[in-house]
């Protein structure tokens, strides 16, 4: 069966990838467009450069003197030290529902992080103990006894093991948080790391079981081995005993790859029926290569843009997200999902496929898993959730059923079983707490497990789903969550958030943090789902790629303006915040509609994007953006980027502009140099740069606190004060 790595799911967190120039609508202020020898800056101008130095020491001392200084002002308000107790009491607790997720013999492995393990231990326990109020926990790897006997800042990335049995497991340990890690191999029964075991040090890039002697590795080998966008661009097979150096190499792709890796392609009981090389053309394109007993590779025939999803029975899904003509001669389109018979269609790529979904305009496969005998697929409506069965007949059709699961709310498909046919599913919304249920996909019976406490009083408060019509005329949807009693006055505080790229679809969910410390303060809190995003599937996602992606600005633009206009809020009360492509998101809005808002909390940003291609991971989102080499799409790129458009005598708010110094995805710089010319163009500015991080911006749950109270510290002075900071 197709597997991911399952306690890297269990970890998994988040913050928390037209013509440029704005289209206007009566009584909107039109984005001026660059002004001729403004900031066009280049490698020879830019005066920022210096803080690309990830921890170069004169960008260090920079980054001190904006962290005593902000963290006087944000730590030194009154509200900060309560913000902060309740954010870290949030992140602590201990009556979390603990994700599972089942191995192959049927336990269940948890990742569990608290305040006495603030890195965070690996566990096990039974099914019957799990469903249990108390259950008895088997401690499998302890990540601060780790940390603190080895002097080291461990974070945990995640472990791949080895089926069936998944006693020997590769483990992913980062320092600080970057993407970067060693990886060792680990005994989970013996409860130790392997003595001359598999061991490989610091890089990007991935690993995977072949056997009990065997891996396929794609890591740093030296000079000439990596992407331009700073992965692996070769495969090695290793056996037990070589070094890296003695390896196979068995694939090589181009430097102009995103990057490449190798897996296998294992059935129910683990054993495997395909080793499979991605070769990562773009971060949308690529191409899947079968490794052949005798060294040499095919590649199979499936579309540039698709996805392998699972191996049920001997079917392989894979999601379309082209349209398609198969060697068959069928015809598919964007988001199809479709099977062919594994065997059959390795051997003759003209097999027929078989339609499993068709989903509609606005309907989108969010999340597809299978257990030993099921495919169990997330299907969305309208940003709404429901979890579908689907199971192969021998006539090679599918037959649906619909799991009888609370209707109205986000589901999240969890671990499957591979023993049988269970799979844990997640349900939850803006004001429903998480509740945790486990399905039998064989008989369709549902039970609740467990369901997380209320963290917020959610009393008196509603959810409304309303659209804004964005500047070419397209309805986007969102969400506005408030207390029921709001005043149409346009005097409620109003937190917007948006992330608009790379088909990441932002779906209803229950945050602790949002509901204590903005909702039941009295804010109101607003979900935009632009384009860029998933939730209408890859078409939604296309329509705001590369030359197209200011439509993306204008949706969220259009939501702002939407929320005033309803007097849900008006400018000095309407902040907006998101992270990482979001936090592009957050720059555009910045420069180019700077009248609508008094607030920005710009997480992780990229904003330099003239130059994001060369700075780190950078060059792999070309997909999404385009190449800021090419003259063409540079000036399309250049209209939007932030820091190219940030000029002086502009409304534009105090911002706070947060990132971390071991981020080794985005880079630091981005949010450095945006800091560093607002301040130049004579604007405050509060920044925020945490020295361990990684791209998650915590490394571990204090920090995660300690940003999380900054952000609301923040949002109450420009937002809830009396008045509103202008």
């Amino acid at each position: 069966m197709f597997r991911r790595t399952r306690l890297a799911a269990l970890l998994a967190t988040t913050l928390l990838g037209a013509p440029a120039i704005a289209q206007t609508t009566p009584g909107q202020t039109p984005n001026p467009p660059l002004i001729e020898g403004a900031f066009a800056t280049s490698d020879e101008t830019d005066p920022y450069l210096w803080l690309e130095e990830v921890e170069g020491e004169r960008a260090m001392a920079w980054v001190n003197e904006h962290n005593t200084r902000s963290l006087g002002v944000l730590e030194g308000d009154p509200r900060y030290e309560g913000l902060h107790q309740q954010a870290l009491a949030l992140v602590q607790a201990r009556d979390r529902i603990p994700a599972p997720g089942f191995t192959h013999a049927g336990l269940i492995d948890n990742i569990w992080q608290d305040a006495q393990h603030v890195r965070g231990i690996w566990r096990r326990t039974t099914l019957d103990s799990y469903r249990t109020e108390t259950p008895a926990w088997e401690t499998i790897l302890d990540l601060d006894a780790l940390a603190a006997a080895e002097g080291k800042n461990w974070v945990y990335k995640g472990s791949t093991c080895l089926a069936p049995e998944e006693r020997l497991c590769l483990i992913s340990l980062s320092d600080g948080g970057k993407d970067a890690v060693v990886i060792r191999e680990f005994d989970s029964e013996a409860r130790a790391f392997v003595q001359g075991g598999f061991e490989l040090p610091e890089s990007k890039g991935g690993v995977a079981w072949v056997d009990a002697d065997t891996l396929l590795v794609a890591r740093d080998f030296g000079p000439g081995t990596m992407t331009t966008s700073g992965y692996p661009m070769i495969v090695k097979r290793m056996t037990r005993g070589q070094t890296l150096d003695q390896a196979e190499t068995v694939f090589t792709g181009q430097p102009s790859d995103v990057s490449v890796g190798g897996y296998t392609l294992r059935d129910a009981d683990g054993a495997v029926q395909a080793v499979l090389i991605n070769r990562g053309v773009s971060f949308y394109e690529g191409e899947t290569h079968r490794l052949n007993a005798d060294g040499t590779t095919t590649q199979l025939a499936l579309p540039a843009k698709s996805d392998i999803n699972a191996l049920v029975q001997g079917q392989l899904v894979v999601t379309i997200k082209q349209d398609w003509t198969a060697p068959s001669g069928q015809a598919f389109r964007t988001g199809d999902v479709i099977a062919w018979p594994l065997q059959a269609w390795l051997a003759d790529p003209t097999t027929q496929a078989r339609l499993i979904i068709r989903p509609g305009a606005r309907e989108s496969v969010e999340s597809v898993t299978a257990t030993r005998n099921h495919l169990i697929v997330g299907l969305f409506e309208n940003v709404g959730g429901a979890a579908y069965v689907y199971t192969p007949n021998p006539d090679g059709d599918w037959a649906r059923r619909r799991l009888d699961l609370p209707e109205n709310a986000t589901v999240g498909l969890g671990s499957a079983s591979e023993i049988d046919d269970k799979v844990f599913v997640n349900v939850s919304g803006y004001l429903t707490p998480q509740s945790l249920y486990l399905a039998d996909a064989a008989s369709g019976d549902v039970a609740p497990v467990k369901a997380l406490p209320a963290k917020f009083d959610a009393d008196g408060m509603t959810v409304d789903q309303f659209e804004a019509r964005s500047a070419d005329g397209t309805m986007i949807p969102y969400f506005v969550v408030h207390k029921a009693d709001l005043a149409l006055d346009g005097s409620n505080p109003t937190l917007l958030y948006g992330y608009g790229g790379f088909q990441s679809s932002l779906l209803p969910g229950y945050s602790p943090t949002v509901g204590k410390l903005w909702l039941e303060r009295g804010g109101v809190y607003v979900v935009a789902n632009t384009r860029g995003g998933g939730e209408f599937g890859p078409n939604w996602h296309d329509a705001a790629l590369q030359e197209n992606r200011q439509r993306a600005h204008e949706d969220f633009q259009a939501v702002a303006q939407d929320l005033i206009a309803r007097n849900i809020t008006s400018q000095p009360r309407l902040g907006i915040m998101g992270g990482s492509q979001g936090g592009l998101f957050m720059g555009a809005m910045l420069t180019q509609r700077p009248d609508l808002i008094n607030a920005a909390v710009i997480q992780v940003p990229l904003f330099d994007m003239l130059r994001f291609h060369r700075l780190l991971a950078g060059a792999s989102w070309i997909a999404e953006y385009g190449n800021p080499d090419i003259p063409e799409e540079r000036a399309w790129i250049q209209a939007y980027s932030p820091y190219q458009n940030l000029r002086a005598d502009q409304p534009y708010p105090e911002v706070f502009i947060h990132t971390s110094t071991k981020d080794d995805r985005v880079h630091p710089g981005h949010a450095r140099k945006a800091a560093a010319r607002l301040e130049e163009l004579g604007y405050p500015v509060l920044f925020y740069e945490n020295t361990d991080g990684g791209h998650a911006a915590g490394a571990n749950l204090r920090e995660t606190a300690r940003r999380i109270a900054l952000e609301y510290t923040y949002l109450s002075r420009r937002l809830m004060d009396q008045p509103a900071q202008q």
